[in-house]
């Protein structure tokens, strides 16, 4: 394997609170040496003079639709667009079709993403039968296959027995229990946040309690159990404030935000635009800034996309019939620096929740930029103005609300394992 040099960027590196100017060298998958003016012979150089370097992306939160719904998207692509976006790993959840619920297909995903895709793929299997929220899935088994946490997310386990159990026997395999937390019956026709725009629009509503009210039951939950409970896509101030407490309490809980709730609210459905439309919901503007807040203080430990292709024929329908969902790998990275340029987060910060905080969440390589950790490395011009246009993107479907958008701050390469696999000039190089 090549030795590759990142010559003259600001690195970046939450896991030793790096932030220099400085080289990188990268030999056999590894990260070599970090200093300044390394003087190396016989090597690819990457001049990152302007960048910042930066440990890779993780998304604790995607769906790669594959196996059953490759026209949406597959492993394949899905890769390719998380490399563009800087993800050097991504996990996939289990909602495919079939689902994820059994070894053979936890070892279809990963044999495929092997053989496919320029990111690591990292298999989030179903916690329950199906996603049916009745029956356990065969844990051991499937980590033994390679899954990292369990999920029936796009659904909710309704069941607090259930969940109860779920969560025991995560214990006894040491995986996470992914919750998406929304009461259906509190839900139930809602397809927008509740509230003034949606009596507006006359769309029936979703209201933020449908959310509260299962992170609360879930919390009570990790922490009678004494599990570790990732809440998902954190969306209400609500469920900010419950998990702050909880963590208070001492309560093994980590939580994420995705980027659409740190930087949209439900006044984007105005227009009835479908590509607003996500589960769950964009909230109000108190709810989008009390998820900021969160992440700032670490309440929310992470950034992840929620990637979630659909057909554009499936979005070209009435706003109550179209599925909810939003892609996000390729523009994750221009909008949460949002932050980092209104003063909320440091760079380094900003780092640690798509990179570092995410590693430790699932227990997986990556993170770092210390000396002989995996060489997974992502570089970002923070200044680059661009124009996203989806239809020059890498994943199959264009379902994003930042289509024709301005906007500053790109992903200009990203390497796996110490091998280039994105460069924003050629576009993926696998």
């Amino acid at each position: 394997m090549s030795r590759i040099l990142v010559r003259g960027g600001r690195v970046l590196d939450p896991s030793t609170d790096r932030d220099e100017l400085a080289d990188v060298l990268l030999e056999s998958g590894r990260v070599v040496s970090v200093g300044p003016d390394l003087r190396v012979d016989d090597v690819e150089v990457i001049e990152a003079a302007g960048c910042w370097v930066v440990p890779g992306f993780i998304d604790l939160h995607s769906h790669l639709r594959e196996p059953g719904q490759e026209y949406k998207e597959d492993i394949a692509t899905g890769g390719r667009a998380a490399v563009a976006g800087g993800f050097t790993a991504v996990a996939c959840m289990a909602n495919t079709q079939p689902v994820n619920d059994d070894p053979a297909t936890t070892d279809f995903i990963i044999d495929r993403a092997r053989q496919d895709s320029p990111a690591r793929v990292y298999p989030v299997a179903a916690a329950t039968k199906g996603l049916e929220g009745r029956v356990m899935t065969e844990m051991a088994a499937l980590v033994d296959a390679g899954a990292v946490a369990f999920s029936d997310d796009g659904k909710t386990i309704m069941d607090s027995g259930v969940m109860r159990h779920v969560l025991e026997y995560s214990r006894l395999v040491d995986a996470p229990v992914i919750t998406h937390a929304e009461d259906r019956t509190l839900v139930a026709d809602g397809v927008m946040n509740e509230g003034a725009v949606s009596t507006r629009l006359g769309l029936p509503g979703n209201p933020g309690i449908a959310e509260d009210v299962l992170v609360a039951r879930d919390l009570m939950l990790a922490e009678f159990t004494e599990a570790h409970l990732h809440v998902a896509h954190v969306s209400t101030r609500g469920a900010v404030e419950l998990i702050r407490r909880a963590r208070d309490r001492g309560v093994h809980v980590t939580a994420e935000v995705a980027p659409h709730h740190l930087t949209l609210t439900d006044e984007s459905v105005t227009g009835y635009d479908t590509h607003a439309k996500v589960a769950p919901p964009l909230r109000s503007e108190a709810d989008r800034d009390a998820c900021r807040a969160g992440l700032v203080d670490g309440t929310l430990d992470a950034i992840a996309t929620d990637h979630a292709p659909h057909a554009q024929h499936e979005k070209e329908v009435d706003f109550v019939e179209a599925p909810p969902g939003m892609i996000g790998f390729e523009t994750a990275a221009a909008v949460t620096l949002e932050l980092v340029r209104s003063g909320d987060l440091t760079p380094l910060e900003w780092i640690r929740r798509l990179s570092t905080n995410p590693a430790r969440i699932l227990g997986r390589p990556g993170g770092s930029l210390g000396e002989g950790k995996t060489a997974d490395v992502t570089i970002v011009d923070p200044e680059r103005a661009w124009v996203y246009d989806p239809a020059k993107g890498c994943s199959k479907s264009r379902n994003s609300p930042w289509a024709g958008k301005s906007l500053t701050g790109r992903v200009v390469a990203t390497l796996v394992e110490g091998r280039r696999v994105y460069d924003v000039e050629r576009g993926p190089l696998t």
